[in-house]
Order: structure tokens, then C-alpha cells, then sequence
């Protein structure tokens, strides 16, 4: 299978191609897999988060599909000449890759994250949606920061029990993805997604924004006014931190050229 073409953005090896592409290179890999390959996401808050934080660094430059999940990484695209121009968010993968797995016969897949209610409603959900997929399993693990050795033990024996070939993983980042990160080489599945809140977004418990405001880049307007505890620090500091160090980068590229 050929390699995703990626851009390198503020030193990350971002996807570069669009979704039907992300989506064809995906469902190939798992119709003809013989290990794990994975897919996070990045954002302004996520690329924030790993300059504080080496090894969710090191986890993102780990994924075999780090997809720009942001209208800040697409900026950053066209500001240093790049060449993404199409924002792939966690929701697409999860709802393309299910109808195209769907449409080709079905697979299993396992939900890992979030809590025993969602689920329930997400193992209500699926064969609706998607009646050729086979929901093989679902693991709400406890609520803590970190997960220990024990903690990793009994998610990872859950789902080697089953072998799924898909393994959808909706933490908080970095959680989710430091986990993957740390377990994926003991994992019995073909490809790992690591989704975020879209447990939530699929379930109907947390609404996406209107589809203007994703068209316009503003996903994240609605979701500030409407948790702003939770979601003030993503938006008015980690926004202003990414754009500065966007800007940085690219005046020494500028400088670079006249000298």
C-alpha cells in the first residue's frame, strides 16, 4: 500500500491529500493488514499541548495518518506555502470510514472510551446506521488523568479478546493518544482511530456546530459559548500561542530567503 502523502507543518508530517483519498488509503490497509496503524488528529490546541508535553510529541509524529483537524493547521498550510487545503476532522473519519466499510461488507469494530451510557446508546446506534458492521465489543475505562500498567492490562485483554479490525478511541487528548501510543504494539487490530469527542457527537450528547460555522473555520465559536470552563484555555490561549509560533516560523523562512 502506498504511503499517505503528507506536508511537513511546523515540523509535523501532516496528511495532505483529501478525504476520499484518506478514506481509500485507510480502508486498503485494513482489508490487507498484517500489523497496526493508527490516526490522531491535530489542532492548534493539540500542537500546543505537545511543546509542553514530550511525549505527546512523540505520539503525533508516531500516527500513520496525522490528519489537520483545524483551520489553524490548514492556515498554517497556505501561510508557509504548503500545500493542504482541506480541513479532515475526527467526525469525517469516523462517518466516512463506516460507510465505506459498510458499503463493502461490513468488519468489527470496538469502542474504547467515554462512559457505560454512551456506549449503550452507541451499540443501539450502530446497527441502524450501519447495519453490515458488527459492534464487537465497548470498554468505558475509569476516569483518571493517567491509566497504570493494571488499568492498560484490562482495556488491552478486552480487546484482543475479540481481534477487532477497527478500534475507535474516544479520550481527551492527549490521553488517547499517549495510550495508543504506549499499547499499540500489543494490540490485536488493524487500525486504530483516536476520535475525541465524537463518541459524544455521534451520540447526539454533544452537538456539533452548524455547518456554517464549520465551513467558516468557527467550529469552535458555539462549543466556547456554550462550555466556557472547559474549553477557555483551548481557545484563548493555545489559539494566540499557535498563531505566534506560526508567524515566527514563518519570518525566519522569509528571512532565510533575502539572506
Amino acid at each position: 500500500m502506498k504511503l499517505a502523502a503528507t506536508e511537513d507543518i511546523l515540523d509535523y508530517a501532516v496528511y495532505a491529500e483529501d478525504l476520499e483519498e484518506c478514506l481509500k488509503n485507510i480502508s486498503a490497509w485494513i482489508a490487507s493488514a498484517d500489523q497496526c496503524r493508527w490516526l490522531a488528529c491535530l489542532n492548534p490546541h493539540s500542537y500546543v499541548s505537545a511543546q509542553d508535553d514530550p511525549q505527546f510529541a512523540e505520539a503525533l509524529h508516531d500516527a500513520d495518518w496525522l490528519i489537520p483537524d483545524g483551520s489553524g493547521i490548514v492556515l498554517a498550510s497556505k501561510v508557509l506555502g504548503k500545500g493542504i487545503h482541506e480541513r479532515i476532522t475526527g467526525s469525517d473519519i469516523f462517518w466516512g470510514l463506516q460507510e465505506t466499510l459498510n458499503r463493502s461488507g461490513g468488519c468489527t469494530v470496538f469502542f474504547l472510551g467515554s462512559s457505560v451510557e454512551t456506549l449503550s446508546m452507541i451499540r443501539t446506534k450502530m446497527p441502524q446506521d450501519f447495519p453490515w458492521i458488527k459492534v464487537a465489543g465497548t470498554y468505558s475505562p475509569p476516569y483518571k488523568a493517567e491509566f497504570d500498567e493494571a488499568d492498560s492490562r484490562l482495556m488491552v485483554e478486552a480487546i484482543n479478546r475479540i481481534k477487532p479490525d477497527v478500534l475507535w478511541v474516544g479520550m481527551t487528548a492527549p490521553k488517547q493518544e499517549k495510550w495508543i501510543y504506549q499499547n499499540k504494539g500489543r494490540l490485536n487490530v488493524k487500525f486504530i482511530g483516536a476520535i475525541g469527542a465524537v463518541f459524544d457527537f455521534y451520540t447526539g450528547r454533544v452537538k456539533r456546530s452548524h455547518m456554517l460555522f464549520q465551513k467558516l473555520g468557527l467550529e469552535w465559536l458555539p462549543r466556547l459559548l456554550r462550555e466556557p470552563v472547559r474549553l477557555w484555555r483551548r481557545n484563548l490561549i493555545s489559539t494566540p500561542r499557535f498563531l505566534m509560533t506560526l508567524l515566527l516560523t514563518r519570518a525566519r523562512i522569509w528571512n532565510a530567503k533575502q539572506q
